[in-house]
């Protein structure tokens, strides 16, 4: 039940249909399913193909691939749109798009027309393998390794990979290993098929939140790759790896939009009808300006990821502005989650509202794609590299 209105800026009348898709999807599918699912830790994997046949999983790539043609901005508010309903949702279609990048971006011509039409169209449904136990906020100091076979045969992948979403359910991996010891400048990126000899997924982790998403590591023992699997050329996996978390900062930003935005929903409805002292809890200044500081800071992260998207699409840089989004987005979320299960009082922390799911869910988009602080490190770098330029 939307309370708060939301003007999208939508281009088209095609982007119109598509958020207008999508929020009927969201409200008849993804609302009344989430709780239940979450609860007993189900991935919904019809769902995620039946975005594909709607093509929700393709949107920001080419048409001619089978891909949507939108812009990111337009992308990005189609993945608020499913995080309002269930985030496992919009968090799986986000990393879908993430793992497709590497092929989809700085793929052969030969590797497009091979992988993308699957992958595009949710037939194929796809994991990201960057960080390892040891190497998460640091992945230049990545141990998995790629030893290159003698000749033009390909390579054998030795190492294990942590927090991987979709880890033991994906069919294939966009993977980061080493080819050599020359730090940032030794990785590659390879598109491994799941099924391959020695590539396993170790057990699901257990989370706080998004239950229904399967998280665990992927250990690779002794995986042959073929040459014809590596990504755009050795050693270019880093600068691949750091193109796609741009891309994935902005989308888990507009989740985090998208999950705030649902509390807040939540948390007016209940205010309105909730009574206390002879009136409806709204009526006191301090649940109403808890309600009003939550919808502004909404309003506030949804502009700035679109701003970003916006750089994006116009083809100027946007990595220090997906930063800024990711980081304003997620912090927004986990205040507005908490300050939701205030407004419910006893109620917010029971299990009889989704608001202490939403709480527990905010924190791990503080997390991933970069945490928090990795974010803050982004911006100030920047920062500082404007002030020399000067």
């Amino acid at each position: 039940m939307r309370l708060t209105p939301i003007d999208r800026e939508l281009p088209t009348d095609e982007a119109q249909d598509l958020i207008d898709l999508t929020r009927q999807f969201t409200d008849r599918e993804l609302l009344p399913r989430a709780s239940a699912a979450e609860a007993a830790g189900e991935f919904p994997r019809a769902l995620m193909a039946t975005l594909g046949e709607m093509g929700l999983l393709s949107l920001p790539y080419p048409e001619e691939y089978g891909g949507g043609g939108q812009p990111t901005a337009v992308y990005l508010q189609v993945l608020e749109e499913l995080a309002r309903g269930w985030l496992t949702v919009a968090m799986g279609v986000s990393v879908h798009v993430l793992a497709c990048h590497g092929v989809a971006e700085f793929g052969s011509a030969a590797q497009r027309e091979k992988y993308l039409p699957d992958m595009l169209s949710g037939r194929t449904l796809g994991a990201y393998c960057l960080s390892e136990p040891h190497a998460g906020s640091d992945p230049a100091a990545m141990r998995t390794r790629a030893e290159r076979l003698p000749g033009a045969r390909g390579y054998v992948v030795t190492g294990e990979k942590a927090w991987i979403t979709h880890g033991p359910i994906a069919d294939f991996y966009l993977l980061l290993a080493r080819t050599s010891d020359e730090g940032a400048h030794g990785i590659s990126a390879f598109h491994v098929p799941a099924g391959e000899a020695g590539l396993s997924a170790l057990p699901v982790e257990h989370k706080m939140g998004v239950r229904g998403s399967p998280t665990s590591g992927v250990r690779f023992d002794g995986v042959r790759v073929s040459a014809e699997q590596l990504i755009g050329r050795e050693g270019q996996g880093f600068a691949i790896a750091m193109s796609a978390l741009n891309t994935g900062r902005l989308g888990i930003a507009a989740c985090a939009v998208g999950l705030a935005q649902t509390a807040l929903d939540e948390a007016v409805a209940y205010a309105r009808q909730r009574h206390a002292f002879g009136r409806p809890i709204d009526a006191f200044q301090g649940v109403s300006f808890l309600l009003a500081d939550a919808a502004a800071r909404i309003t506030a992260a949804r502009q700035l990821y679109l701003y970003a998207a916006r750089r994006k699409d116009a083809g100027l840089p946007f990595a220090t502005e997906a930063a800024m989004a990711k980081l304003t987005a997620t912090d927004t979320a986990m205040a507005v989650t908490t300050d939701v299960v205030q407004v419910f009082g006893g109620a917010g922390y029971v299990e009889d509202h989704p608001v202490e799911r939403y709480m527990r869910e905010a924190k791990v988009l503080q997390i991933v794609e970069g945490t928090n602080q990795i974010q803050r490190l982004v911006v100030a770098r920047a920062l500082r590299g404007a002030e020399a330029r000067k």
